[in-house]
């Protein structure tokens, strides 16, 4: 990268903050689940399997873990207990849920230009179903992945903290944002911990060695790290409810990853600069704002193209 008196990048003018809302981590005064002397494997059910993100999971997962996989009908996934369920339906959840510690809610409509109507159907109703389903089997704690799109609204020169108000770019992230309400309240109102997870960009090491696929480097997360902050998240046992930003430790972070280190431990290993060294021009490399981004969530319902 150039020195001296060139052109700053673009990234190194994200001082400023977003607004806050100090209200997202809410700690408990004693353990959420008396453990017993000699602890069993930890039963976690996984929605979602079959994704980018489960797979990678249920391949790396500790032994410790006892994993219950839940895929869509027809998808599947390698694990010795595969159970196969909608989110839309509720009475199946329930089955699916029973006997497990937690929940690592992976499932639902991913793609940031998504419209209404697949959203609503996987990511609010389908999120409500699996915090019911989580409520009436007893389950201690939900994982939630949340996104970098709950917030990808701020303009691209704020670092935006966990506790700044939710401000989507696009009707995915205001489903993140009702997911991350949803966990609010059940985690003080029902008695099922949740901690939410705004998950960045996460790439394999290759995508982002290959100069003509970079993106979004300061929103990027390695599969290792966000592998270990989903464990931290599991095994904690002392926080009720969390909002916490999952990204590498990169030189420009669009989320400050603070409040990640100090609940949970969570100690990145990698960071954007390091895979990819030769990176000629940070210039080059798109911030993750959507402000004026993706095409309107509502074109089906404007009726654009």
């Amino acid at each position: 990268m150039a020195t001296g008196s060139a052109k700053r990048p673009r990234y190194a003018r994200a001082t400023r903050a977003a607004p806050h809302a100090s209200f997202i981590a809410v700690p408990n005064a004693h353990s959420l689940l008396p453990r017993d002397p000699e602890p069993k494997p930890r039963r976690v059910l996984i929605t979602g399997a079959a994704g980018f993100i489960g797979r990678y999971f249920v391949e790396h997962a500790p032994e410790r873990y006892e994993l219950r996989l839940m895929v869509r009908p027809g998808e599947t996934v390698e694990g010795r207990h595969v159970v196969e369920a909608d989110l839309g339906d509720l009475a199946r959840l329930k089955d699916v849920c029973k006997g497990m510690d937690t929940i690592v809610h992976l499932a639902g409509e991913s793609s940031p230009f998504a419209e209404w109507m697949p959203l609503l159907d996987s990511n609010l109703v389908g999120t409500y179903n699996l915090f019911v389903a989580a409520k009436a089997a007893g389950c201690r704690r939900v994982v939630y992945a949340s996104s970098i799109h709950a917030v990808s609204g701020y303009p691209e020169d704020m670092q935006v903290g966990p506790d700044a108000p939710v401000n989507p770019g696009d009707l995915y992230g205001v489903s993140k944002c009702f997911g991350e309400a949803l966990a609010r309240y059940m985690a003080e109102h029902e008695g099922v911990s949740a901690i939410a997870i705004r998950i960045g960009a996460f790439q394999k090491p290759e995508w982002v060695r290959n100069p003509e696929r970079i993106g979004n480097m300061d929103a990027w997360v390695s599969q290792r790290d966000l592998m270990q902050l989903l464990i931290r998240c599991i095994d904690d046992e002392s926080i009720r409810f969390a909002i916490v930003n999952g990204l590498s430790d990169n030189r420009f972070n669009r989320l400050d990853i603070t409040g990640a280190r100090e609940l949970l431990g969570y100690a990145p290993e990698d960071r954007f600069g390091d895979e990819n060294p030769g990176l000629p021009n940070f210039d080059q490399v798109q911030t993750h704002s959507l402000r004026d981004g993706y095409p309107s969530g509502l074109r089906g319902e404007l009726g654009d193209a």
